[in-house]
């Protein structure tokens, strides 16, 4: 009797160890995207056992009976910026992915279409585990036209004042009127965009790259946890099918100017329903009309403590630098100030080099811009003895040229 009751549990665990496992599946399975130009889908991948991670993404031509990628047929791989992959769902099962085609992905697509092959495409994320073998996933891309067949999703977005010389950034004295602002939005498909314009006041923390992110580029659970802000006016405009639109910024005489300081305007873009791009995640369906492959950008305008006051001249760098010795960087002396703030960014916000001198120049190391040629902005802000601000410069921009040499 012992015996045969041994074989029974052997057997049985073979039988659960053998059993074939669950296959992950993705939802939507397939999608609609632009031949030309740039696109963002919302994509579930449910199913994924605890362990179980995503590997690499890739978008190829042709894929084998167990959805991998056919060799000679890839197209290219999902860049690592661009990889906003997050678990979801209950214990985690889920794993929310933001698919974005970069241009060049769906050029490749287009060509290897006029060559007679066909008009579809494949974005396969891989799955790894140490306990099996790898899991493809494919999703079936479809070359169209970008319009209202396609999901809602943003492409590009770009905040600046108008009508105003400075684009990024400027000085008010306290209690002036802020210049009027607006986005210059690129899309693809079409339905209602709704969001809210906010304020980052002087001393608030600085919104993170995740509360940049709009709505519906966050898993299910994760909505309504961004940090919030001062909020300004909110809108809701239907986006017709055409690819770009501008929206006007909110009543500039409802913008805060009274306190002193660095104020960041803030557009943020809340999820809607899309029946082109709604997902299934086994527990709901999820909105992901106006999804984002990047953070937002900033606006920002800085309130003065005086009543007028004329930004600092910048002497130099101008125009472009080339990075093959150390930058020094000029500006003109402000009465009273004993430090200087140099803030070198990149055109989105990101931090180069943040630096206290107390002279009217610093030295930048050169290897802070080595690399491909791109540009950055910089301004200097002069303190007093407590740290606080005297004066401010206009953002400048500049062009870094890099040379390479085999």
């Amino acid at each position: 009797m012992a015996f045969n009751q041994r074989f029974v549990l052997a057997t049985l665990t073979t039988l659960v160890f053998t059993f074939p496992a669950r296959a992950v599946t993705v939802s939507p399975k397939g999608v609609n995207v632009r031949t030309f130009g740039p696109s963002t889908t919302f994509l579930t991948f449910i199913g994924l056992r605890p362990d179980q991670r995503p590997a690499e993404g890739l978008w190829c031509g042709e894929i084998n009976a167990n959805q991998s990628c056919r060799p000679g047929t890839v197209f290219g791989r999902l860049p690592s910026r661009s990889n906003l992959s997050t678990r979801s769902g209950p214990n985690g099962q889920n794993l929310t992915d933001i698919m974005t085609i970069p241009p060049s992905i769906a050029r490749r697509a287009y060509q290897d279409a006029l060559r007679g092959n066909s008009s579809e495409f494949f974005y396969v994320r891989r799955f790894v585990s140490a306990n099996g073998p790898d899991e493809f996933v494919a999703v079936t891309c479809r070359l169209a036209g970008g319009g209202a067949r396609t999901p809602l999703a943003l492409t590009n977005v770009k905040l600046e004042f108008a009508n105003s010389s400075t684009k990024t950034i400027t000085v008010i004295p306290r209690n002036s009127e802020v210049p009027p602002i607006q986005a210059q939005i690129r899309y693809n498909g079409s339905g209602l965009l709704k969001g809210r314009w906010e304020v980052v006041l002087p001393g608030e923390p600085p919104p993170s790259r995740r509360d940049r992110l709009t709505e519906a580029s966050l898993p299910i659970e994760q909505r309504g946890t961004q940090r919030r802000y001062t909020l300004v006016e909110r809108f809701s405009r239907f986006l017709p099918p055409t690819g770009q639109a501008v929206l006007e910024g909110p009543d500039p005489s409802r913008l805060p100017k009274s306190a002193s300081g660095l104020h960041l305007i803030l557009l943020r873009i809340e999820a809607t329903a899309d029946r082109e791009g709604n997902s299934l995640t086994g527990f709901g369906t999820v909105n992901s009309g106006g999804v984002a492959g990047f953070p937002l950008p900033i606006l920002r305008y800085y309130v003065s403590a005086k009543t007028q006051m004329s930004p600092m001249n910048l002497l130099s760098p101008k125009g472009s630098v080339s990075p093959q010795q150390p930058i020094t960087f000029e500006w003109q002396a402000v009465p009273e100030a004993q430090f200087y703030r140099l803030d070198v960014n990149l055109l989105d916000g990101s931090k180069v080099i943040s630096a206290i001198a107390t002279q009217t120049h610093y030295v930048m190391p050169a290897d802070l811009l080595q690399g491909k040629n791109f540009a950055i902005q910089w301004n200097v802000k002069a303190l007093d003895k407590n740290g606080k601000v005297l004066n401010t410069s206009d953002w400048t921009l500049l062009n870094v040229l890099n040379t390479h040499h085999d």
